[in-house]
């Protein structure tokens, strides 16, 4: 299924013409292996982050633009140019949801540790990240650096309160992290996965996030039996939270994790700071046009599953 394309056209059009103007949508509070290879620039690129993992989880490494297919719009489309290189910096943007639900049980607790471990696997002086909490709106509480000590404790002086707007929040964050240089970016949601007052869909903020190559990874923090609870929903209801959250990651070639100790908090972290390391970088020739187009990528080995984002828009 791919996100809804009418509404989230609009809202693309209104994001990229922010960005482009280096200006931001206005938040509240403080503001409403491989070697590379060069890019043509004598055409339009359309860059795709990618990430491959066998049958059992393990990342496969060493391969090559011939291990992979990439088609848009069912067309088979040829690979401009393949990157994979481990030493590249990350900008990361964390978003650490401080609504009221989070105040229940160990969920707060839990996102906190999530928050300095996915710090602890970042390179000082080399990785990029910023520190935003939502509620209703989302807050910047630091701003993208490369000073990794000066996020520390960064959320010591927070307590949730409010309604969950979790993809507004999400929207925003992706039209600033695609200002950013950088070929290895994302956004970790730090959540208990439960939105009740966004004006956009998890589907228009995929399409969103997923046409700028904003990769969405959700640590879902929760105990293990609202796990099962919600995931019981997901299976009853195709629009329920945990499905929606899965769709929001998945279309924009990112992850929904869950974790209901600490210890899975710390190991959330450690996989996917590992994972977004080792991903693939690959670029294809942009379509003519306006539209959306659909993107289909796949390794040439049975076991291999791709994560990538599902698509982006031609123009």
């Amino acid at each position: 299924m791919t996100p809804s394309v009418s509404r989230i056209a609009a809202t693309l059009a209104v994001s990229l013409a922010v960005i482009g103007g280096r200006a931001v949508a206005p938040l509240a509070h403080d503001v409403q292996g491989q070697p590379s290879q060069t890019f043509r620039t004598s055409v339009d690129v359309v860059t795709i982050q990618a990430s491959v993992r066998d049958s059992r989880g393990r990342i496969l490494s060493g391969l090559t633009t011939t291990d992979f297919e990439v088609r848009d719009n069912g067309q088979l489309r040829p690979i401009l140019s393949l990157r994979s290189d481990r030493m590249s910096p990350l900008s990361v943007a964390i978003l650490v949801d401080m609504s009221g639900s989070m105040r229940i049980g160990p969920k707060v607790a839990m996102a906190r540790q999530a928050y300095d471990s996915i710090l602890s696997q970042l390179r000082r002086g080399q990785d990029e990240a910023a520190l935003f909490t939502f509620d209703a709106s989302l807050h910047e509480r630091r701003d993208f650096t490369r000073d990794l000590e000066a996020l520390r404790g960064g959320l010591s002086d927070f307590q949730p309160f409010g309604s969950t707007s979790l993809y507004d929040a999400t929207a925003v964050a992706a039209r600033r992290l695609a200002a950013r240089s950088g070929s290895h970016k994302a956004i970790i949601v730090l959540t208990d996965g439960i939105d009740t007052s966004s004006k956009l869909t998890a589907r228009e903020v995929s399409g969103l996030a997923g046409s700028i190559d904003v990769p969405v990874f959700v640590v879902a923090t929760m105990p293990s039996l609202d796990q099962r609870l919600m995931l019981e929903s997901s299976q009853r209801a195709p629009h329920s939270s945990a499905a929606d959250l899965r769709d929001l990651a998945e279309w924009t070639g990112g992850e929904l994790v869950f974790a209901s100790t600490f210890a899975e908090t710390i190991g959330a972290a450690s996989t996917l700071i590992d994972g977004l390391r080792q991903q693939y970088v690959l670029a294809i020739e942009a379509a003519a046009g306006s539209e959306w187009r659909r993107l289909d990528v796949r390794v040439r080995r049975p076991s291999a599953v791709v994560k990538a984002r599902s698509g982006y828009f031609a123009g």
